[in-house]
């Protein structure tokens, strides 16, 4: 395997003998709660000679994964951003995991992004954890957070308590492991009683209610496995910059979590839909395993990082590739066509922070890296050859915020498409078009910051630079009144000439009409051979437009008469003459610009369900109904608003939305019609 950047000084890769031996483990939360800080100290925790960082980290954009031994286990752990623009390497990290640790800070509340996410760890049954951090700061109180904890996440209890001395968490006691004082007391019996309602044994509770001492070992077995089975949830504070916590929550993930035989498997089926025999997590099965992130690294190429679900992975088998992304999200997607491959199988690797080590095999339930392979993109599947299978792919929400970028120079148009190709076959939340009308190419992204960082990899990786411009949304034109013209089309420069003249009704049609042609030419003036030449020469030049280059839409043209010559008339001299008698028509008396409307469902909380109404009604949209949302949980209190919006109106809707309503709503939207556009808004999208 090629060489890689990092230490020279770095472990063998770990090697787990079964399933059993490993824990995925992924961090959640916000951003600038800690995740990368706590990261780097577990890491260091394990792995001699890694350093932690000084605290000051710049924000996470990708997924990071690190494997190493900890304890009788191989961990994988994973960092996922917690910026809501990177929701692809978050939803790449919970696939790849058994569990979820949240970090959040003591210092701050818990936002409804957090509390959502929780929301769907739980509907798939993931086991959850949840790590306070900040609790070095003025504002911090782990009290209160444990309480916010259990009124946002449910059965969640402190399992250890902090130490703080001068402002700094010097070290955390267990509650029911350590020697506890009389502040520990209530959160101890809580802890307890927790417990004990979680455990298999139905005496112990009546025990206990009795005042019969019941015996830590008890209490810890009963905890780990409602831990493990995703009932309770433990609360641990830790501190990454003094270690404080840290062993406590390690040992947990090497006592507590679950391997992954616990966690349930995606659906498997054969790429026709087919059943799949056979697939468990155990490495005598027949393989499945998925690609969860693609990346290029400088000194080895094309890297992907797999999970490996059923079966054994091996350096130089053949594999099956199956990508089909599109048949589950409903439509084609951009740089992830269906396809069926067999390839062969690159050196792999143990992921590690800033280094991997060679391996020859990952088992079911392990994490590793496979390089150089050519056909599989992110969310594909590789499977035995002599037993296809496609996993089902995580879903994702729709990239809603476009920018148009053009290359610098004309040495970075030449590498610009190639770069896109391989950013959007790494990226599952963008997606690129080429707009023919208004000549843009499009980049549809998550966010502003994914937008930023997309524009930064162009540069950084593949020497591209581009420059953002406005998006401009595909207009059209159309007749709003009716009109009669003639189009004459007469030269004569020796031989042939060309002649040929004919007498044209215009009149506008409903909208969605589309186009019409009508032939009531009497009397032969326009001979029956050159009538198709008029509707020809009618369509083309209704497709270039007549006034700003926008197609024209839902008219009907009435060939009514016209000349033609026995020897100068001519297919092209009709079609010349009908588009001159467009052109003649076309005026700003008789027609106007049309904008594409958007139908827009939009998921808030009802506590900004009215700044939302508002905002809707600045953006000159009609808002058809709410209804209640439904998978929102139990509780409810998420309404979902249909409105029909302009679709310029929406050009950076994302980012208001997510402003409007504290990053809680969400919104999809699909093509509608095209409406009249106001004369006021037509003077400034036209400049005047």
């Amino acid at each position: 395997m090629a060489k890689t950047p990092g230490r020279s000084d770095l472990p063998a890769a770990p090697n787990p003998a079964s399933p059993q031996d490993i824990r995925n483990v992924v961090l959640v939360g916000p951003g600038g709660a800690g995740k990368t800080a706590l990261f780097e100290a577990l890491v260091a925790a394990r792995v001699p000679g890694q350093r932690t960082g000084t605290g000051d980290h710049v924000r996470t954009t990708t997924l990071t994964a690190a494997s190493f031994e900890s304890g009788p286990v191989t961990l994988n752990l994973l960092d996922t951003p917690g910026y809501p623009d990177f929701v692809g390497d978050l939803r790449a990290g919970l696939r790849a995991a058994d569990a979820a640790v949240f970090v959040i800070s003591g210092a701050d509340d818990i936002d409804r992004p957090v509390s959502l996410l929780w929301r769907e760890c739980a509907a798939v049954g993931m086991p959850r954890a949840v790590v306070v951090t900040h609790l070095d700061q003025p504002r911090a109180d782990f009290a209160a957070t444990v309480e916010t904890c259990r009124r946002t996440f449910g059965d969640a209890r402190a399992t250890h308590w902090p130490v703080v001395e001068d402002g700094s968490v010097t070290g955390v006691v267990g509650l029911l492991t350590g020697e506890t004082s009389d502040e520990h007391e209530d959160a101890r019996s809580a802890l307890i009683e927790s417990v004990i309602e979680e455990s298999e044994d139905a005496t112990l509770l009546d025990r206990y209610l009795e005042g019969e001492t019941i015996d830590t070992e008890s209490l810890l077995g009963d905890l780990r496995t409602a831990i493990a089975q995703g009932t309770f949830f433990p609360i641990v504070p830790v501190s990454p910059l003094t270690g404080a916590g840290v062993e406590e929550l390690l040992a947990m993930v090497e006592q507590a979590f679950p391997d992954p035989t616990v966690h349930p498997l995606p659906a498997v089926t054969s790429p026709v839909g087919g059943p799949v025999s056979g697939v468990a997590c155990d490495p005598s099965q027949p393989l499945v395993a998925e690609v969860v992130r693609t990346t290029t690294d400088p000194y080895v190429g094309r890297l992907s990082l797999v999970r490996v679900f059923s079966g054994t992975l091996r350096v130089d088998e053949t594999v099956h590739v199956s990508g089909h992304l599109g048949d589950f999200v409903g439509h084609e997607v951009a740089g992830h066509p269906a396809h069926d491959d067999d390839e062969r199988v690159g050196p792999l690797a143990s992921p590690f922070v800033d280094g991997h080590r060679p391996r020859g095999t990952a088992i079911a339930g392990d994490l590793v890296l496979v390089t150089k392979l050519t056909r599989a993109e992110t969310s594909d599947t590789l499977s035995s050859v002599d037993r296809p299978a496609v996993v089902a792919p995580w879903l994702l929400p729709e990239p809603q915020l476009p920018v148009a970028i053009r290359a610098a120079t004309k040495s970075d148009d030449d590498k610009l498409g190639g770069a896109l190709q391989r950013l959007v076959a790494e990226d599952v939340t963008m997606r690129m078009e080429h707009s023919h009308e208004t000549d843009q190419v499009v980049l549809w992204t998550m966010g502003q910051a994914h937008v930023d960082d997309l524009i930064g990899q162009l540069a950084e990786r593949y020497g591209v630079t581009v420059t953002a411009e406005p998006y401009r949304t595909s207009l059209r034109e159309t007749f709003v009144r009716r009109c009669s013209v003639q189009g004459r089309h007469v030269k004569q420069s020796g031989g042939h000439g060309q002649y040929a003249v004919c007498s044209i009704d215009i009149e506008p049609l409903p909208r969605g009409a589309g186009f019409e042609f009508v032939d009531k030419v009497v009397g032969g003036s326009v001979p029956r051979q050159f009538i198709p030449s008029v509707e020809k020469g009618a369509r083309l030049q209704l497709e270039k437009g007549l006034l700003t280059g926008h197609p024209v839409v839902d008219v009907r043209v009435t060939l009514t008469d016209g000349k033609s010559h026995s020897v100068d008339s001519s297919d092209v001299a009709f079609q010349t003459a009908a588009a001159l008698a467009l052109k003649e028509a076309a005026n700003a008396s008789t027609m106007a610009l049309l904008e594409p409307i958007d139908r827009v469902d939009i998921t808030i909380a009802d506590e900004y369900l009215g700044a939302v109404m508002s905002d809707l009604r600045g953006r000159r949209g009609q808002v058809l109904g709410t209804e209640p949302a439904d998978g929102m949980g139990p509780e409810g209190g998420w309404t979902v608003v249909h409105a029909e919006v302009p679709q310029a109106e929406l050009s950076r809707y994302p980012i208001d939305l997510r402003s409007v309503s504290h990053g809680t709503g969400s919104f999809v939207r699909e093509p509608l019609r095209h409406d009249l556009l106001p004369a006021d808004k037509a003077k400034e999208l036209l400049g005047g």
